[in-house]
């Protein structure tokens, strides 16, 4: 993905390989704010990854990867924007994921600037489909209110299948069409 400015504040870049070891110590390093952990699918019990699990695995394969950028904001790197098929081979099934690691940014309005040029990006990267979405959960009312703000609608809630610490909480699911989009 070429750099894209949003505004003198907001960048959105692909994943830069020198910087690596800068997002790995933003996301799981020891000074790490790791609250984001606790609602981007916290059922999945996930691990906080070491340097050597995070640049040979989920970081290596993310430089070049048309499906995977970083947000930069005022110059230091914040988060990321991924994309990924549900439909495995197929690849017309496309969902949206993001991630802001600093919680003293969440609730500023940078997803809702980020999440339209992301949408707008991979509708043009993959002319051949005609809807993108995103999952959340019940718990994660950050992430589903962000859904309903950039323009996506909900499409289906699955009552109680996401089970997080002694408690079920719905699977929620948002999605547009590239017509719809398109009016926006």
């Amino acid at each position: 993905m070429e750099l894209k400015t949003l505004d003198g504040e907001i960048e959105i870049i692909g994943f830069p390989l020198e910087r690596l070891k800068e997002i790995w110590s933003i996301a799981f390093g020891p000074e790490a704010d790791l609250e984001w952990m606790k609602f981007n699918g916290p059922y999945f019990h996930d691990p906080v990854e070491t340097w050597q699990d995070f640049s040979s695995g989920f970081g290596w394969d993310s430089v070049g990867n048309p499906h995977r950028a970083v947000i930069v904001y005022r110059g230091k790197i914040i988060g990321l924007l991924t994309a990924q098929w549900q439909d495995g081979g197929l690849q017309r099934w496309l969902e949206f994921g993001i991630v802001l690691y600093d919680a003293s940014l969440w609730g500023k309005g940078i997803g809702k600037r980020v999440v339209p040029v992301w949408l707008d990006y991979l509708f043009d990267l993959h002319p051949e489909i005609e809807h993108i979405g995103c999952t959340t959960w019940s718990g994660n009312q950050g992430m589903m209110n962000l859904a309903l703000k950039s323009g996506l609608k909900l499409e289906a809630q699955i009552p109680k299948v996401r089970y997080y610490q002694g408690e079920f909480f719905d699977s929620v699911k948002y999605g547009v069409l590239r017509e719809d989009w398109r009016k926006r």
